[in-house]
């Protein structure tokens, strides 16, 4: 009987160190399943880590790539992510990210020969001019963010569209501002594009209408606050309380489709 309890021990050992060795992997997994779900594109992440004795999650390098006919491969480079996620809610299936904070570091948006713009890939964009019925919201899991901080530090636009060497906008955005209440899946991305193209002028430049994202983000823009240097230093002091960890619903991460 003894030597059974020591098997069973051995057996759970060894499921708790492969789990604690394979969670870091698992959980990037499902963020590149969820984010790919909510931008259409295809992206890459170095590394992620989930905290052990926390919630957070520490995301870096996350490069988001245009899709095929731009001949630019990269189009939105963001070095550091942390999310505060509720694990309570994720039992209930909903997504609660109390807190998020993104650097990005650079937006690339470009026009190919065709006259095409890469920002109209972006599911965000796409959704944000066509009427979303009840019955479709409801296909989506319940999600919100409470606390958003978003850093944008350039936006370059590349215009292929006459030909040869493309011509080359360069905007120092630095913008650093807050929102709260966010309950749309798709808003972090179209925020982000908003806040790019209203703030500098390449929006001008691709003549591209922002109204239907004003319309679609609605209050979130009013209540968006700008940064403090003091308050912007708590990013990286997030970072460093990340000292690894496991989760047990990895799926529930981000807003997937519950048809996926």
């Amino acid at each position: 009987m003894k030597k059974l309890f020591v098997k069973i021990g051995v057996v759970i050992l060894v499921l708790v160190v492969g789990l604690f060795l394979a969670k870091d992997m698992i959980v990037k997994t499902a963020v590149t399943t969820g984010v790919k779900l909510v931008t259409g594109l295809k992206l890459d992440i170095a590394s992620l880590k989930i905290g052990l004795f926390n919630t957070l999650i520490d995301i870096k390098q996350l490069k988001l790539y245009n899709p095929q006919g731009f001949p630019d491969k990269l189009m939105l480079d963001m070095p550091e992510i942390y999310v505060d996620y509720d694990p309570f809610a994720l039992l209930k299936k909903t997504i609660h990210l109390q807190e998020v904070k993104i650097n990005l570091k650079e937006f690339v948006i470009v026009k190919n020969s065709k006259g095409e713009v890469n920002l109209d890939s972006l599911k965000a964009v796409q959704e944000s001019k066509k009427k979303v019925e009840p019955a479709q919201k409801a296909e989506m899991l319940p999600f919100k963010i409470d606390v958003l901080e978003l850093k944008v530090g350039k936006v370059i636009y590349k215009d292929y569209s006459k030909g040869g060497e493309p011509k080359v906008t360069e905007s120092d955005l630095n913008l650093n501002e807050r929102f709260e209440n966010i309950t749309d899946p798709y808003a972090v991305t179209t925020i982000i594009v908003f806040k790019c193209l209203m703030n500098t002028t390449v929006g001008k430049l691709v003549n591209f209408d922002l109204g239907p994202l004003e319309k679609r983000l609605g209050g979130t823009l009013s209540g968006a606050a700008n940064v403090t240097k003091d308050a912007a230093k708590t990013t990286v002091e997030a970072g460093k309380k990340v000292i690894g960890g496991t989760t047990s619903t990895l799926k529930n991460l981000l807003p997937f489709d519950k048809k996926q």
